[in-house]
């Protein structure tokens, strides 16, 4: 235990030591941090020896998405979204749902062996975007402020959308939830754990400000426990969200939300530990990821999950998002760029562990297939980040375009 704690530290040292100067590469982030994972795990030099089960592994992603989710929420320019929400309300209303139909057609035509519920339960897994090996592009100020925010919107709540959909199928599938027995039950749920996610998110956040603004007026709040009360609010929200039906995700993205417009003066200072923490857990979740996922699949995939893989995070991501910001006044590379930057992440590792647990008939079929499309999301992605960033909008260097945000260049 302890040899393996003596690597994570050392890992995470050196990394937080040249991430700055990582970050500017296209070898940074969760592309590092697998690659380590996949070096020092069984398969590799047999280092990092830990038990960690495939529950634990879902727990640990789920605090990780949390964390980033309300502290991204958090972060974003609500002026730039008031003035194109319509990007991101296409994104979630009109793209999501194209994405899972998409990729509900090529399952079944790939996938002769799977019951269609099931090709329908791997197209949902498979169609939320992920926070944190999204994060290279919504934090780059090169991006328009408009394309960093949409994109960042829609990571955050597409993934809560997503859950009463897979809850439903699963339903449909294995019959655990005996009240949802008709379409318009369906909808219903869906609509109470959305509407439920979004009530815990506002309202405890809500109350939580109030009760910092206090506390802080009267001096109650010392400068080392000044960090945690954000941390403790996007776990309350993940938390109690869950526990009353509703989505988890959702009220954590939405409590970020409300954050951002009630706290102005020292957002920055309250923020700075849940990022810091969302971002440590991150890279042990994509190490383990490495160490005792990828390791001990990687040659057992067959080549309709390749195909599918490749398919999912390109036509059947890029196609929805082309289609859906037709006549929103923006460039053909700035839709296929949006349509691109839908990477697989910690989502559908949560989503893959729920259907992993109600043992649908292709279980490992479906999971297998999910790895394989997270292990490529994270390469492709990871490398053709800043690339890409760079190609599409070096336009907005030459000519000076302001972004949005700051009324300064794009690219600075």
């Amino acid at each position: 235990m302890y040899e393996s704690l003596a690597i994570l530290g050392c890992f995470i040292f050196i990394y937080s030591l040249v991430c700055r100067r990582l970050e500017q590469t296209p070898v940074n982030g969760a592309v590092v941090f697998m690659l380590f994972g996949l070096m020092v795990g069984p398969v590799g030099l047999n280092w990092l020896k830990v038990d960690v089960h495939a529950d634990a592994l879902s727990l640990l992603a789920e605090l990780t998405l949390a964390f980033l989710l309300f502290t991204d929420a958090a972060n974003a320019d609500l002026r730039i979204l008031e003035k194109n929400y319509q990007l991101p309300q296409r994104l979630l209303l009109i793209g999501l749902p194209l994405t899972i139909l998409l990729g509900f057609g090529v399952g079944v035509l790939l996938f002769d062996s799977f019951q269609l519920i099931e090709v329908a339960i791997l197209a949902t897994i498979l169609a939320p975007t992920d926070a944190a090996l999204g994060k290279a592009v919504v934090t780059n100020k090169s991006v328009p402020g408009r394309i960093r925010e949409s994109l960042n919107v829609e990571s955050g709540l597409n993934d809560g959308l997503c859950v009463p959909v897979l809850f439903i199928l699963l339903a449909v599938e294995v019959g655990f939830q005996s009240d949802v027995k008709t379409p318009a039950m369906a909808v219903t749920k869906m609509v109470e754990s959305i509407g439920i996610g979004m009530l815990v998110g506002f309202g405890l956040t809500f109350c939580a400000y109030w009760m910092i603004k206090i506390c802080a007026l009267k001096g109650w709040v010392s400068e080392t426990w000044r960090q945690l009360p954000v941390l403790a609010l996007a776990l309350m929200c993940l938390s109690v969200a869950e526990m009353l039906g509703g989505s988890g995700f959702i009220a954590c993205f939405c409590g970020g939300l409300l954050f951002d417009r009630v706290e102005t003066g020292h957002k920055k200072k309250l923020l700075l530990a849940a990022e810091g923490t969302g971002d440590t857990l991150a890279l042990i979740t994509w190490i383990l990821f490495g160490a005792l996922i990828v390791g001990n699949v990687i040659g057992t995939f067959t080549w309709r999950m390749i195909v599918y893989g490749l398919l999912s995070l390109s036509l059947i991501r890029m196609l929805p998002v082309f289609i859906c910001l037709s006549g929103a006044g923006l460039r053909a590379a700035d839709k296929l760029f949006m349509g691109w930057f839908g990477p697989r992440g910690l989502a559908s590792i949560v989503f893959a562990v729920i259907v992993f647990n109600h043992k649908i008939p292709h279980t490992h079929d479906v999971s297998m297939t999910v790895i394989c499309t997270i292990l490529m999301s994270i390469l492709a992605h990871g490398l053709s980040a800043n690339p890409c960033v760079r190609r599409v909008f070096k336009q907005y260097e030459a000519k000076g375009q302001p972004d949005e945000s700051t009324g300064s260049s794009c690219l600075r």
